[in-house]
């Protein structure tokens, strides 16, 4: 059974000391994995506890409070939005309560985001500013570390198990077999990353971001895996704007982030289907099986969404005169 907003107030007053709450409402939908409460106090603060109602959300829980204590004050100060701050916890059998301060803003809106869009930028640029920090603070959190042949090991299994449900089409089968065996793909510098970046999780007012949120997958890893949700969009715009401001401060020291994105956001879908064959539920596979084929017609038709680094063997001499002289005895077939 959901607790109430004033049982979430009660617990709250017993995690963080002095607080005194005015007024509590309800937070999130029904049915989400937390019970979750935004609180009013007397001195004007808004704060949010949250109570994880499955193993799931209890586990991500504690995960974001050991990631929000490594983010430091000297950490904190080399991003340009905030991040929430950890007030408290309290027991809440058979768990815990965890409090935060409140950030303001709404969660982004990616199908209203243009190309040259500010609000576009500063996504860009504040990503850029996460995979700008130095990894040694997440080393010593002990929080995970994962090197490019992690990832590419990862995406090799996800990609396994989906072509053996014999649902995913041969088109994209064998696209993603070239980009997994692509070295040049893979051969990137892992960074900062937040892990699990998404629209919902980013806060803005205007054009300006106002905060970022669900900092539990914290980690060091590949910098695409905060940029493909970008990519999911039915509209390009927000994610070229994105992108260009991302470049732009992190460089070309990966040219290779934006495809290693796409393979993310298409492995997606990917995941979607093993997770309805594993609930076995068919309208999730169908969904499923329906988005890959949908797919399949834009990769067809949209060049620019290559995913492997187009490297190939470079031809002999005798090779390019030889396909020469048969374009010429065939200019039919040119």
């Amino acid at each position: 059974m959901a607790r109430s907003p004033l049982t979430l107030a009660a617990l709250a007053t017993s995690a963080v000391d002095a607080l005194d709450v005015t007024s509590a409402s309800p937070l999130g939908s029904t049915g989400s994995a937390t019970d979750a409460a935004l609180l009013f106090t007397r001195d004007g603060s808004r704060l949010i506890v949250r109570v994880p109602r499955t193993k799931s959300s209890d586990t991500a829980l504690g995960a974001e409070l050991t990631s929000l204590r490594a983010l430091s004050g000297g950490i904190r100060a080399r991003l340009p939005f905030p991040v929430p701050t950890f007030l408290g916890d309290a027991p809440a059998p058979p768990t815990r309560a965890f409090v935060y301060d409140h950030l303001a803003g709404t969660p982004v809106d990616v199908t209203r985001i243009g190309r040259g869009d500010p609000l576009a930028a500063n996504i860009g640029r504040g990503i850029a500013a996460v995979h700008s920090l130095p990894t040694s603070f997440v080393a010593d959190a002990d929080l995970p570390i994962v090197r490019p042949l992690d990832a590419l090991t990862s995406v090799s299994a996800i990609m396994d198990r989906a072509t053996s449900t014999g649902l995913v089409p041969a088109a994209l089968v064998d696209r993603w077999e070239h980009a997994t065996e692509d070295a040049a793909l893979w051969q990137f510098a892992p960074t900062v990353i937040h892990g699990d970046m998404s629209s919902s999780v980013i806060l803005h007012e205007g054009d300006a971001v106002t905060g970022i949120l669900g900092w539990h997958a914290l980690s060091v890893g590949d910098p695409a895996r905060d940029l493909f949700w970008a990519l999911g969009s039915t509209t390009t715009g927000a994610a070229d704007g994105i992108f260009e401001a991302y470049n732009i401060v992190r460089g070309s020291t990966d040219r290779q982030t934006r495809k290693r994105a796409m393979l993310y956001a298409e492995l997606e879908i990917a995941k979607w289907l093993l997770h309805g064959t594993e609930q076995r539920s068919t309208d999730i596979v169908d969904d499923a099986v329906a988005m890959l084929h949908d797919l399949v017609d834009v990769v067809q038709h949209d060049g620019t969404r290559n995913i492997d680094t187009n490297t190939r063997p470079v031809m002999t001499v005798e090779e390019v005169e030889a396909m020469l002289d048969r374009d010429e005895r065939h200019p039919e077939g040119r």
